[in-house]
C-alpha cells in the first residue's frame, strides 16, 4: 500500500509500505479515506522534527526512523479486534490520534491527553497518511450518516479547540478573545460560538479575520503594529492562539482583572513575558494541550454533523503524489490560506 514517510528536514517521499495485518484485540483497522495536514506537519517537514523520532526513538511508542506522517484522519473500519467493542465492519469514524496508556495517574483522572506514556500517530509513530491504518478502538468515534469524509477529517483538530474552550470555563454568553485566527484560532471560533460564547479576535491578516467571521465572531480586528495597544479590554475570557509573544502580550493586556488566559499556540521559542499586572490583577493563565479524546471529539463530531465548517476551512484537496510534489513544502512556506486535504 502507498503511504507519505518523512524521512528528514524538507525530505518526504510517497513510499510502498507493509499493510499493517490484523488488529490486535483492542484495535480496528481503518481504510482510510481523508487525512488534514495542520501546522505540525508543516513545521516537522520544515525542521525535520523535532517531535517525530527520525534520529531518536520516542520512549512512549518505541519507534524510530522514517515515519509516516498524518494525525488527522477518517475513514471506515474493515476489520475488528476480538475486544474492540463498539464497532463493526463498515462504520465510519474518526481517529482521535492520541495513544494512551489508562493506567497512569493522569488517565486514572480522566485526562489522558497528559498521559505519561502518551503518544501521537503522525507524530511519535506511523501514522493515518496512508491507506489502512490499525489503531485503539478506544481512540475512535462513530460518524453518523449526515457527517460527509470531507467534514469529519477535521474532528481531530476541532477537539483541540473544544478542550480550549472547556479549559477556560467560559459559561454561555461570556465575550471570548482570539487572538491569531490561524486554524486552530478559527476552529476555536466555531467551537467557541458553538457553545454560546461572544466571540471577537485579532489577527495580522484580513483574509483570517473574514474567515473568522464566516464561523461565528462578532467583532474582529486587524492588528497592523504587533506593539500597538491591544483593540481590546476588559476581556474576560482570551485565547492565545498565535504562539507568538507579541499575541501573548496581547492577551494579557486584553484580559479583565480575575479573568483567564488560555494558552493555546505553541511558541516557537522562549517567550518573554512581563507577569506584573497579571499577577497584581489575578489573572489566571492557564494551557490546554491536545484534547480528551472520550470527551472532546464526540463534540467536535456532533458539531461537524450540524455545520459544514470544512466549506469555510478548506482550501485544497489534493492526492498524496500531489503532497509529496511540492504541495506539502507550499503549505510549510505559507503559500496556501486554509486547511490542506488529502484524499486517498
Amino acid at each position: 500500500m502507498k503511504a507519505v514517510m518523512l524521512h528528514g528536514l524538507g525530505d518526504v517521499r510517497l513510499e510502498d509500505v507493509p499493510e499493517p495485518g490484523p488488529p490486535e484485540p483492542d484495535e480496528v483497522t481503518i481504510k482510510v479515506s481523508r487525512c488534514g495536514i495542520c501546522g505540525t506537519d508543516a513545521h516537522e517537514f520544515a525542521h525535520g522534527g523535532p517531535m517525530t523520532p527520525l534520529t531518536r526513538r520516542h520512549p512512549g511508542s518505541g519507534h524510530i526512523g522514517p515515519t509516516v506522517i498524518g494525525h488527522e484522519f477518517t475513514g471506515t473500519v474493515v476489520a475488528v479486534g476480538a475486544h474492540a467493542s463498539g464497532f463493526a465492519e463498515g462504520s465510519r469514524v474518526v481517529a482521535g490520534a492520541g495513544r494512551w496508556c489508562g493506567t497512569c495517574a493522569a488517565c486514572r483522572a480522566g485526562r489522558t491527553n497528559l498521559c505519561v506514556r502518551y503518544c501521537t500517530y503522525g507524530l511519535n509513530m506511523h501514522g493515518g497518511m496512508t491507506e489502512y491504518i490499525n489503531v485503539p478502538a478506544a481512540m475512535c468515534v462513530p460518524v453518523p450518516d449526515n457527517c460527509p469524509d470531507a467534514s469529519a477529517v477535521l474532528a481531530q483538530p476541532l477537539a483541540i479547540a473544544m478542550h480550549a474552550v472547556d479549559r477556560s470555563a467560559a459559561a454561555p454568553g461570556t465575550h471570548a478573545l482570539v487572538v491569531g485566527a490561524g486554524a486552530i484560532g478559527a476552529l476555536l471560533v466555531a467551537a467557541g460560538a458553538h457553545q454560546a460564547l461572544s466571540m471577537s479576535v485579532v489577527d495580522v491578516d484580513a483574509a483570517r479575520l473574514e474567515t473568522a467571521t464566516e464561523l461565528g465572531a462578532e467583532r474582529t480586528e486587524l492588528v497592523v503594529d504587533g506593539d500597538q495597544p491591544p483593540p481590546f479590554a476588559d476581556v474576560p475570557v482570551v485565547f492565545e492562539a498565535s504562539g507568538t509573544a507579541a499575541g501573548l502580550r496581547h492577551a494579557l493586556s486584553a484580559v479583565s482583572p480575575g479573568g483567564r488566559v488560555v494558552a493555546v499556540g505553541l511558541p516557537a521559542a522562549p517567550v518573554p513575558v512581563e507577569l506584573r499586572a497579571a499577577v497584581v490583577s489575578e489573572v489566571d493563565i492557564v494551557s490546554s494541550s491536545a484534547h480528551v479524546c472520550r470527551q472532546d471529539l464526540p463534540k467536535a463530531i456532533y458539531l461537524l454533523a450540524a455545520r459544514r465548517i470544512d466549506e469555510v476551512l478548506v482550501a485544497q484537496v489534493v492526492g498524496m503524489d500531489v503532497l509529496v510534489d511540492g504541495g506539502l513544502a507550499e503549505v510549510a512556506a505559507g503559500g496556501v490560506r486554509g486547511k490542506t486535504i488529502v484524499a486517498m
